[in-house]
C-alpha cells in the first residue's frame, strides 16, 4: 500500500524558511523513498521554499490549505530548463519535477506564489536577480501529470509550466494573478503532447494560455501536438488563447472549444516571425463567447517582441527568400464565434509575403465593434496601424474561406484586403 503522510501548520511552526523547507521536504522524500503515496497539507499556513515532487506521488491541499512560497532567493536552487523558448538556468519551480512518471497536484487549497517582491525585483532593479524568476509549478520531462481543483495565486512568473510532458490532464484549476504583474502566464504548455485542459479558469497579467515549442535558440526541436482545450473562462489577460511566439518545434493537432473570453486584450492569438520557422497547422477554435478584447482573432506573422525582434530582416514587407528560418501557418479553422465590444478591428491576419497563411476559415462567426473606442493597434508589429470600429485586415493569404461572417459597427466587412489568393466569401 501507498505511504500517506499528513502535515499541519503546527509540525513547521518556528525556525528559517529553509529549515521549514527542509523539514517539508524530507516528508516528501520519505514518501518517494517508500514507493510513492500522498502528503496531505491540512488547513492553515505553509510558508516555505521550491519543493521538489517525485514519481507515484500525490499533493493534496486540504480546503484551507495555502501553501505560500518565499521571495528569498536562496531557498530556490538553480536548474536548467526552458526560459522564453531557449534553454536557461533559472530559479527552481515553486513546485518542481523533472523525469517523473504518474504525478498529481490535487486538492481544495490554494499554492500562493507571493510574486510581489519578484515582480518588484523585476521592473525595478532586475540586476538584483542572478536568474530568471521562478515558475509557480513546473513538471518537466515527465509522463502522466495530474493538476486539478487547485487555486495558483500571485505567481513569480509563468504559473504552470509543463515542458515536455506527455499525458498531461489539468482539469478545474483557477489561476489568479494581478493584471499589472509581469509575464505571469495562466497556463504555457511547451513541447508536450497530449494535453487536455477542461473547466479552468483563468485571471492574469499576461497570456491565459500559451502553447509554445521553443525559439531558435531552444537546444532541441520538440513539437507541442495533441491538444484539447474546453469549457474554460479567461478573464483579462493578454490573450485568451495564444500560439508561439516560441513556435520553432511547432504546434499542431489542437482542438478549443466552449470558452467565454471577458476583457481579454486580444481572443485567439498567433504570433511568430521570419528567424522562428517552425509550423503551425491542424487548429481548429468553435463555440467561443468573447466580450470587450481589442482583437478577437490574430495571426501575426510579424511579431517584434524579444531578442532580435526589431531587426529589418523581421519587420521588412518584402519578400525574403523562403529557407529553414520562415515560419508556416496553415489549415486554421475557426467557426461559431461570438465577439462584442470589439475595441480595434474585427480580426487581424498578416501573413508574410514569401510565405501565404495557407487554409484559413472562418465560418459562422459575429463581430460587433465598440462605437466609442478610440484607435489602437491590434497586433505587436512594427508600423501597426491604429484602429478603431475597423473590419478585417487580413494580407498575404491562400485560400481563405469565410462564411456567413458578419461584422456591425465598422463601414465594411474588410478595412484591409491585399494579395489574398482564392479568397472566398460566401453567406
Amino acid at each position: 500500500m501507498l505511504m500517506t503522510k499528513v502535515i499541519s501548520p503546527e509540525d513547521l511552526l518556528g525556525g528559517t524558511v529553509s529549515e521549514r523547507t527542509n523539514c517539508l521536504q524530507a516528508t516528501i522524500n520519505d514518501i518517494l523513498e517508500a514507493g510513492g503515496g500522498q502528503l496531505n497539507l491540512t488547513a492553515g499556513v505553509y510558508e516555505v521554499g521550491s519543493l521538489e515532487l517525485g514519481s507515484d506521488f500525490t499533493l493534496f491541499l486540504e480546503a484551507g490549505a495555502v501553501l505560500k512560497f518565499s521571495h528569498e532567493t536562496d531557498v530556490y536552487p538553480p536548474v536548467e530548463s526552458r526560459w522564453e523558448g531557449a534553454t536557461q538556468t533559472v530559479y527552481r519551480a515553486c513546485l518542481y519535477g523533472s523525469h517523473l512518471k504518474r504525478v498529481k497536484i490535487t486538492g481544495e487549497g490554494v499554492v500562493d506564489g507571493q510574486g510581489k517582491e519578484w515582480w518588484r525585483r523585476f521592473d525595478e532593479k532586475a540586476a538584483e536577480l542572478e536568474y530568471p524568476r521562478p515558475y509557480l509549478c513546473s513538471i518537466e520531462h515527465s509522463e502522466q501529470v495530474v493538476i486539478e481543483n487547485v487555486t495558483f495565486v500571485n505567481s513569480p512568473a509563468w504559473t504552470l509550466h509543463p515542458f515536455d510532458c506527455e499525458n498531461v490532464a489539468i482539469n478545474n484549476v483557477t489561476v489568479v494573478n494581478p493584471k499589472n504583474s509581469p509575464n505571469t502566464d495562466g497556463l504555457d504548455p511547451e513541447s508536450c503532447r497530449n494535453i487536455r485542459i477542461t473547466n479552468c479558469c483563468f485571471d492574469v497579467g499576461d497570456d491565459c494560455i500559451a502553447i509554445k515549442s521553443g525559439t531558435e535558440d531552444a537546444s532541441r526541436s520538440i513539437a507541442c501536438e495533441n491538444i484539447i482545450i474546453s469549457g474554460c473562462n479567461m478573464v483579462h489577460g493578454h490573450g485568451g488563447v495564444v500560439f508561439g511566439s516560441e513556435m520553432s518545434g511547432d504546434i499542431r493537432n489542437v482542438t478549443i472549444s466552449n470558452c467565454v473570453f471577458q476583457d481579454t486584450d486580444r481572443g485567439i492569438r498567433f504570433k511568430t516571425r521570419r528567424g522562428r520557422g517552425g509550423r503551425i497547422s491542424g487548429i481548429s477554435v468553435n463555440n467561443i463567447v468573447m466580450d470587450n478584447v481589442l482583437c478577437p482573432l490574430i495571426i501575426n506573422s510579424y511579431y517584434f517582441c524579444g531578442k532580435r525582434g526589431n531587426e529589418a530582416y523581421v519587420w521588412t514587407k518584402e519578400a525574403l527568400p523562403v529557407d529553414g528560418r520562415t515560419p508556416k501557418l496553415s489549415n486554421l479553422s475557426f467557426s461559431h464565434l461570438i465577439a462584442t465590444n470589439i475595441r480595434s478591428c474585427a480580426g487581424f491576419v498578416y501573413g508574410l509575403p514569401e510565405m501565404a497563411i495557407s487554409n484559413v476559415t472562418l465560418s459562422d462567426a459575429r463581430f460587433e465593434l465598440s462605437k466609442d473606442s478610440q484607435p489602437e493597434a491590434p497586433a505587436m508589429i512594427a508600423d501597426a496601424p491604429e484602429l478603431a470600429q475597423a473590419g478585417l485586415f487580413i494580407e498575404n493569404t491562400v485560400g481563405t474561406r469565410l462564411r456567413n461572417v458578419q461584422v456591425t459597427g465598422a463601414q465594411s466587412l474588410f478595412y484591409n484586403n491585399e494579395n489574398n489568393k482564392e479568397l472566398v466569401i460566401s453567406d
